[in-house]
């Protein structure tokens, strides 16, 4: 059995969530959390770990644009979701909100800036 600590993020509170893991990658118990949200973010934390992709976009101007996932990814896609993305190139004008590459493990890469011909 292994034992993972995790300082929870749901809240400002920060509970210290202990979570026991048996050998085959399931949940034994879970302690330390004060709400159910913080009880399912440690198991989610500890089965399938999710962020939120958070970066810039090259733009056909040679210029960058902010851009991130509409939703959380699978924690170990997220350097295949990088690749994607340096990849790729926003033709511009681009405005806040703007989809600028759909299906990428199950999210779509959106604008989190304006930004306009320089």
């Amino acid at each position: 059995m292994t034992e993972r600590q995790l300082t929870c993020i749901i809240c400002p509170k920060g509970c210290i969530i202990n979570v026991s893991l048996c050998s085959d990658g399931s949940i034994s118990n879970i302690t330390g959390n004060s709400c159910a949200r913080g009880k399912m973010y440690a198991e989610t934390e500890c089965t399938n770990p999710k962020r939120t992709v958070t970066t810039t976009m090259r733009c056909t101007d040679g210029g960058v644009v902010a851009v991130k996932t509409d939703r959380p990814i699978p924690k170990a896609s997220v350097m295949d979701c990088m690749k994607i993305i340096n990849s790729a190139e926003a033709t511009l004008p681009v405005h806040t909100g703007d989809v600028l590459l759909r299906g990428v493990f199950g999210s779509n890469i959106v604008a989190t800036a304006k930004r306009t011909a320089s």
